[in-house]
């Protein structure tokens, strides 16, 4: 607990670091395990400061600069614990660095799966005993096959599924952690914008993505329109040319590029005919 002149100390410290950044932003790190807090505190250690503290010290430190009332806004509406931090860096670049830091975690019972949980089938390094209850206990098809735990088939936790005390336990024996936490800056105030976590969360794969997905549906329609562009001009001709052969062979047009298929043809209706005549002869 900090005394009112160690209060008093923080407040006037952190808002004349305030003025050598100019971006700000909120970390959310309630129940966030100190093993990864320190961990992405120290992956953005030489590129931003972070203030740990109160919130309603963090709240007077933001209120002290008219621009970041919206972040203090924001910060007044939380019901969990913050952190803010500050730096010359791009919000981007420090959300993409605290989301590089991962940690898996263990299910506990009555957590919802935020995604299919797969305990495939095969031999385990498990030793028969009590733990063979157990996993038959949580629903697990389980043999012993050459004095070697088996599961005979895989068992699936579907998403949003409840995870039961014996599941839960059942993915502590095989080292299963179905859940990943990591942090990432909620909201960040940079040149005069404010970027929310959807926002920050584009990168280069997204954005891709993205692109790929749009130009696609929009070739789809120009060949379903039949819009003739750069990109679907060597389709259309491809397809104009593989009908006019058609139709020329089908006309019997003797043109270049048709002459010689019909002599194919020719030829193939009269070895056709010689085989026939050929076959009634005997």
């Amino acid at each position: 607990m900090l005394t009112k002149t160690q209060k008093i100390e923080f407040i006037q410290n952190a808002k004349n670091e305030l003025k050598k950044y100019g971006t700000v932003g909120l970390i959310p790190i309630e129940r966030i395990p100190d093993k990864l807090l320190q961990k992405s505190k120290n992956s953005i250690r030489s590129d931003a400061k972070v203030l740990f503290a109160r919130k309603r010290l963090l709240l007077k430190v933001l209120e002290s600069d008219e621009k970041l009332k919206p972040i203090a806004e924001e910060l007044k509406k939380q019901h969990t614990q913050h952190a803010v931090f500050m730096t010359n860096d791009t919000g981007f670049s420090i959300f993409k660095k605290l989301k590089a830091n991962q940690l898996k975690l263990a299910a506990k019972p009555n957590q919802k799966a935020n995604s299919e949980i797969v305990i495939k089938s095969g031999e385990t390094s498990i030793q028969p005993g009590q733990t063979v209850t157990e996993l038959k206990q949580a629903g697990i098809d389980v043999q012993i096959q050459k004095g070697k735990v088996v599961i005979a088939k895989d068992k699936v936790i579907k998403k949003d599924e409840v995870i039961t005390a014996p599941i839960s336990k059942v993915l502590r024996i095989l080292d299963i952690k179905p859940f990943t936490v990591t942090i990432e800056p909620s909201l960040v105030f940079s040149q005069n914008l404010l970027f929310t976590k959807e926002i920050l969360g584009i990168d280069k794969d997204y954005t891709l993505g993205n692109i790929y997905k749009a130009f696609n549906g929009a070739l789809a329609i120009c060949i379903e329109k039949e819009i003739i562009n750069k990109y679907t001009v060597k389709r259309f001709m491809s397809k104009a040319y593989t009908n006019a052969i058609f139709f020329g062979v089908k006309a019997k047009l003797y043109d270049k590029g048709i002459v010689e298929k019909l002599l194919v043809n020719a030829f193939l209706a009269a070895a056709s005919t010689n085989n026939a005549i050929s076959s009634s002869a005997k």
